[in-house]
């Protein structure tokens, strides 16, 4: 298993700290900053999950409150799993 930290940019949020095991499983996740109920709601949806099946429902959600409003945590939570 793995610790991973996901700098998310744009966006509310400052740090995402996930453990993922060899095979691309979210074990748990934390993020630091942002919207913080929302955010936990959704690192306890995805823990059990594959880093694929994570990216595959999360990537492309935008968020009016992101300084671009073309991304969001779930977004950018989403393209860090991709850059691993």
């Amino acid at each position: 298993m793995k610790t991973v930290s996901i700098k998310p940019q744009y966006v509310c949020s400052r740090e995402m700290i996930l453990d993922i095991e060899d095979d691309g499983t979210i074990v748990s996740a934390k993020v630091i900053g942002g919207c913080n109920g929302n955010l936990q709601g959704i690192c306890k949806l995805i823990e059990g999950l594959k880093a694929e099946q994570v990216i595959a429902k999360l990537q492309g959600i935008k968020c009016r409150g992101s300084r671009t409003g073309e991304t969001s945590c779930p977004d950018q939570l989403a393209q860090g799993l991709k850059s691993l």
